[in-house]
């Protein structure tokens, strides 16, 4: 038995996929045929054309200006603009100071809010956002007014309530 001899069972099934594809027929009426999308291009043994060369290539010697070219693009630097701090100018007040002692002395959930809504003001005012600024300036305060009512009036409550227990104690 020849061993380049192909193994019994063997079919010629993959031959038929190296031959090369069958040459193509629809071409439609008025297309360019193969070979005639493109000019002629020179037959000789000249230097070949740098890369995006093309008619009318003029070469400039070494230190020599470029001529201006008509329709030449000068492109212009970006230029940002942005929005100073308002700081400078009548700076939208925060209520920090009233945030932190609302937070520490009157009621705790109403203050964590209101500082959080002081610190965005602040943050409003250092990136010139007047009217971002101006709304969570509003908010602080009146979470602010709100938790030194609910303080102040718990106190009162408070103060009552004792006084009432200690007026029933010595009775």
């Amino acid at each position: 038995m020849d061993p380049s001899a192909p193994a019994m069972g063997w079919s010629d099934e993959k031959t038929a996929m190296v031959l090369p594809p069958p040459p193509y027929q629809d071409l439609q009426a008025g297309a360019p045929q193969p070979g005639q999308a493109y000019p002629q291009q020179p037959q000789g043994h000249g230097a070949p054309q740098p890369y995006g060369g093309g008619y009318n290539m003029q070469t400039y010697a070494m230190g020599q200006q470029y001529p201006a070219q008509p329709g030449m693009v000068t492109v212009q630097p970006t230029v940002y603009v942005t929005r100073g701090p308002l700081e400078v100018e009548n700076p939208v007040n925060d209520y920090m100071g009233y945030s932190i002692f609302t937070l520490l002395c009157c009621c705790l959930p109403l203050g964590i809010a209101a500082l959080i809504y002081s610190i965005s003001a602040r943050e409003a005012n250092h990136s010139g956002d007047r009217m971002a600024a101006e709304r969570n300036s509003r908010t602080a305060r009146t979470l602010n007014h709100v938790a030194l009512g609910l303080g102040l009036g718990s106190l009162v409550l408070c103060i009552v309530y004792v006084v009432l227990i200690v007026s029933k104690l010595k009775n």
